[in-house]
């Protein structure tokens, strides 16, 4: 949900309603490592690509077993830039509160997960004419900063 523009009635660019920067990220803790990790998108028109995996564990990067360039980053995070990244319309995610997927887009959080059980997500870049979201708390402030750094800094 996006939309370009400036002023009273113009529409922003956005996905699921956070403002969308140049790019956006999902995060979440790993269930099976209990880290925090996040897969970093970039976004043209309406479509995004996956070009990257940050985690606070070098081992979450291990178990998506992705080719890639593997590096860390400021804060301490382990970064994986993917050889071959992956472009998106759409995703439908599976939610829960355990894994707290987490949509970070322009310094803002929105949860995608339910308070209890498991819901299905659905991400998709679109105009709006409001944004919504608020500050991330920890530990993805961190990721968000990461996330940041990747889509600004990146090589297409």
């Amino acid at each position: 949900m996006a939309a370009l523009g400036c002023g009273g009635g113009a529409e922003r660019l956005t996905v699921n309603g956070l403002p969308v920067p140049g790019g956006f990220a999902i995060a979440y803790v790993h269930s099976v490592y209990q880290a925090p990790a996040a897969e970093m998108f970039t976004v043209e028109g309406r479509r995004f690509t996956m070009r990257a995996v940050v985690s606070s564990s070098d081992s979450v990067l291990d178990y998506y077993a992705l080719d890639g360039t593997r590096s860390r980053a400021s804060g301490g995070l382990w970064v994986l830039r993917l050889a071959a990244p992956a472009t998106y319309d759409g995703l439908s995610l599976l939610t829960t509160s355990i894994g707290r997927r987490t949509l970070i887009a322009g310094g803002r959080c929105l949860p995608l997960y339910p308070a209890s059980g498991a819901a299905e997500a659905r991400v998709a870049v679109r105009l709006t004419p409001g944004v919504r979201g608020r500050s991330c708390p920890a530990p993805y402030d961190r990721l968000a900063a990461a996330g940041a750094a990747l889509t600004t800094s990146r090589s297409s």
